[in-house]
């Protein structure tokens, strides 16, 4: 390694440019690298879902799922495990494949048994939908959507075919179905008496619809100069054009629908209901891809709502109800100002204990140059900017400051032996071996290895650009901002100048003074513990030993609970409960919260039963298992309340107003494999 000291000395214009490439490539590795809480967790999931209205959950697990999960594990490579939940009328599926797994592959498998499979299933059931995705696509924004002058189908309807179509342009967002309001349908409600006087069934009504409901492709027609589009289409186009078709001939009448049935516009049953403040809403629910940057997905939507909002009808409303960017920020910051204070703390006892700025302005230098080689290893080893990797290069500030710290301490040694400057950093850097690191955070698996490893990599780069640049530009810095130094030091010594009066000279002589007494008084207490070593190791080792005993009282959890100015609570009425009953039990839930917790509420949303869609329940899966469960989230006035304090409150006050009603409250964690619907 002497090598590249001497080439470093001889070139010093070479590694100042190379050290000003490092500034630039670092800062736009920064601007550009992806920045999110955690880093990307690449285990591939595929979730498949199975839908069949009116199928009982015990039908749909024992007939549906339980012979399709058979028929994946003989069929598809790669298995890691399988999940499953069966509800009413639908069944998911998660298939979790070993890290490496071709998705790609994995999906092409399942759809391919999921069409075979089909033939064994109850009759009239459809194929499944087969969704891709990773553990890291999780929510990041929630939108409410609410309007005083529509009507919960109008407000789904608008928030499904206007909105969510123009938010998913937006790169790196997956935007499932809204939650709450009324999916609109043409609606048939059969008249069973006038059925019976008929002598029909619903097979026909729905066989004579089907065959008058037609499109049909019929070619053109050529006429003179002109070439027309034939059009065969016998749809209807309005509703009354239902009740006008024959179903039917009786002798010489005819039986149409009007005669044994109602059409009209509506839906099927309401299975989800989301309220705020007594009226229904629509909530929007904007996750991220695995590997997109949960900053980016946020402002991307936010810059469109302006643009959306106004091509929406007079009394619309669109509310940010969750926002993690908020989080990542705060998190990313805060760790940030971490590592600033632990760089500064570092460079004023580099200060203290060297007495020389120019070799502390060498060391400080050092360390942004090697946080932001590692930003750019990180960059190209495709990891993100979050806690764990700023973590490491936050807990390698210690480890970076000790290559230019020794390097420099070892010049100054050489410089004592009256060695001129540039043989004083040859011979110090000759002196220094290369370093030899072992990270067993690289034999992690599962969840724990994607969220460590990269801090691993983030230290191991650095600690490489700092090895590096201890051996390049520090000599070259030393060579140029030394030189002074010496000079005043030969000056010193040969008593052609008196010592520096400065106050900061003579803050760190005393400074000096002081520690070389802390330093020889602690070398007389450790040689006295080293002649009553047979009675100090036993008490130590009792100590240490009693102190394990510390862990029973400390609370265990992958994720910590985040401080948050929120409460997320899980309701569910007595089984079997309407959905427009568990409402009502739902708003008198959110009264007796006001009630408790007076002036303390700025506002509460429900969002009671299971989701229109299935989707919603393979992305983001809640313990809501039919229409009496609600999940209600309470924000806070006050970002600083004290949540465990109400949250005790609330426990209590809630199961003595309410107790045929199961209340049970959702801890709000940092938490990856799924976060909450609104932070």
């Amino acid at each position: 390694m002497n090598g590249i000291v001497v080439t470093a000395l001889k070139r010093p214009y070479t590694f100042v440019v190379l050290s000003i490439l490092i500034v630039v490539f670092g800062v736009r590795g920064l601007l550009r690298t992806p920045t999110d809480v955690f880093p990307s967790i690449n285990i591939p999931v595929v979730a498949i879902c199975w839908t069949y209205t009116g199928l009982m959950p015990e039908d749909m697990s024992g007939r549906v799922v339980y012979y399709y999960e058979r028929a994946l594990t003989a069929t598809v490579n790669n298995i890691e495990h399988i999940e499953s939940q069966s509800y009413y009328g639908r069944g998911i599926v998660k298939v979790f494949f070993q890290p490496g797994t071709d998705t790609a592959v994995a999906q092409t498998q399942i759809t391919s048994v999921s069409q075979t499979v089909i033939k064994q299933m109850p009759a009239g059931m459809t194929p499944p939908l087969v969704l891709t995705y990773n553990a890291s696509s999780v929510p990041v924004l929630t939108l409410q959507v609410s309007s005083d002058s529509m009507t919960a189908s109008q407000i789904y309807d608008m928030s499904s075919n206007l909105i969510r179509p123009a938010l998913v342009s937006v790169a790196g967002a997956a935007i499932p179905n809204p939650y709450g309001g009324q999916p609109g349908n043409i609606m048939v409600d059969l008249d069973q008496t006038k059925l019976l006087a008929h002598g029909l069934s619903a097979t026909d009504i729905g066989n004579a619809l089907g065959k008058q409901n037609i499109v049909l492709p019929a070619g053109d027609q050529q006429i003179g100069a002109f070439d027309y589009m034939v059009q065969t289409n016998a749809s209807p186009e309005v509703i009354d054009t239902f009740n006008n078709m024959p179903i039917k001939q009786e002798g010489n009448s005819v039986v149409y629908l009007r005669d044994v049935a109602w059409v009209h516009a509506g839906g099927p049953p309401q299975t989800n209901m989301v309220l705020v403040k007594g009226h229904q809403a629509v909530l929007i629910v904007i996750m991220k891809s695995g590997d997109a940057s949960t900053l980016a997905v946020v402002s991307g939507v936010k810059a469109l709502l302006p643009g959306i909002i106004k091509t929406l009808p007079a009394g619309v409303n669109i509310t940010v109800l969750g926002d993690a960017s908020t989080f990542v920020k705060e998190a990313v910051r805060d760790v940030v100002q971490e590592m600033g204070t632990a760089a500064l703390l570092t460079s004023l006892v580099v200060l203290l204990f060297l007495g020389s700025w120019r070799s502390t302005v060498i060391i400080a230098t050092s360390i942004p140059l090697a946080m932001l080689c590692s930003v750019i290893g990180l960059g190209m080893a495709g990891q993100t900017i979050n806690v764990m990797t700023l973590g490491g290069l936050a807990l390698a500030v210690g480890i970076l400051v000790d290559d230019a710290t020794v390097m420099i301490e070892n010049i100054d040694a050489h410089l004592e032996m009256d060695k001129d400057l540039e043989t004083a950093i040859i011979d110090a850097a000759n002196q220094i071996v290369i370093p030899t690191f072992v990270s067993p955070l690289f034999q992690l698996t599962g969840v724990a290895g994607w969220l460590f490893m990269p801090m691993a990599e983030a230290i191991i780069f650095a600690m490489i650009a700092s090895f590096i640049l201890s051996r390049t530009l520090v000599p070259t810095m030393a060579k140029y901002m030394l030189a002074a130094q010496v000079a005043a030091h030969h000056a010193l010594a040969t008593g052609q100048a008196a010592p520096s009066q400065s106050i900061f000279a003579r803050f760190q002589r005393g400074f000096e003074a002081y520690f070389v007494l802390f330093r020889n008084r602690y070398r007389e207490i450790l040689i006295r513990l080293l002649a009553t070593r047979r009675r100090f190791v036993p008490l130590f080792s009792i100590l240490a030993f009693c102190s394990l005993g510390l862990l029973f009282f400390a609370g265990q959890d992958f994720f910590p609970e985040i401080n948050s100015n929120a409460l997320s609570i899980h309701m569910r009425a007595p089984l079997g409960t309407k959905i427009a009953e568990a409402g009502k039990i739902s708003m008198l839930v959110n009264d007796e919260i006001d009630r408790l917790l007076p002036g303390e509420v700025e506002g509460i949303v429900n969002n009671c039963g299971l989701p229109f869609s299935p989707l919603n329940q393979a992305f983001i899966p809640t313990p809501t298992v039919g229409t009496q469960d609600c999940d209600l989230t309470v924000t806070l006035k006050d970002e600083e309340a004290p949540v465990a304090k109400y949250r005790a409150v609330l426990r209590k006050g809630l199961a003595e107003k309410f107790p045929g009603t199961e209340i049970t409250f959702i801890t709000l964690c940092i938490c990856i494999v799924w976060m909450p619907l609104f932070q």
